[in-house]
């Protein structure tokens, strides 16, 4: 039985290695699949590690259609075993739908991978459809650390590694200067302390108590 299945976690757990790893994997096997992306770092129609690999992908746009996409795959006669679609965080509710629709209506698997919460602690539109919608939802094993060495649960959007807690929901990282990510144990993410401002605290005390 095809499947819905979504992978996901916290920034810096793994989630786009795994996504390359599952397209490799089947692709050995002999068998076809659709691989789809949306902001990626490494620029439109790329699907990117942090670890430095890599592949085409097919970006998505507002107004695309999974459904759609598929049915035309398979209307030409071109075999469509699995999709691969990876930063799900940044599709529309209705696009999660469409998904939720490829693997009702054609049988095919469908494996997600996506960031759960944004900088603001809160859910993504696309992460919670696929809550609401997936067959499996998998946490992603690989731990991600703060600063602090406790297990990282939560993504922190930084302007020269100071904290931000207000801005528009998707701004991606790595592609702006002025933009970074960083993640925090719950602790460090409510008392807005990254990784810098806590090496400036530490020096202020430095200096104060010399």
């Amino acid at each position: 039985m095809a499947e819905l299945v979504f992978y996901s976690g916290t920034m810096d757990c793994g989630k786009s290695t795994l996504a390359l790893q599952t397209a490799y994997n089947h692709e050995r096997r002999g068998l076809r699949g659709l691989v789809f992306t949306q902001n990626d770092r490494a620029g439109q129609g790329r699907l990117s590690s942090r670890i430095g690999i890599e592949m085409d992908a097919i970006e998505v746009s507002k107004a695309f259609d999974f459904r759609e996409v598929v049915a035309c795959e398979l209307g030409e006669g071109r075999r469509v075993d699995f999709l691969i679609c990876d930063e799900v965080q940044f599709y529309a509710p209705v696009q999660v739908e469409q998904l939720a629709a490829v693997v009702d209506d054609f049988g095919i698997d469908v494996y997600g991978f996506g960031i759960t919460s944004d900088f603001q602690t809160r859910l993504f539109p696309g992460s919670a459809r696929m809550i609401e919608l997936a067959d499996q939802v998998v946490t992603l094993q690989v731990k991600a650390l703060c600063w602090c060495g406790r297990r990282a649960t939560h993504n922190a959007r930084t302007v020269e590694g100071i904290m931000v807690t207000e801005g528009e929901q998707v701004v991606p990282g790595d592609t702006d200067a002025d933009v970074g990510y960083e993640v925090l144990c719950r602790r460090h993410h409510m008392r807005r302390m990254t990784a810098v401002s806590a090496n400036a605290a530490r020096g202020a005390r430095t200096l104060f108590d010399s």
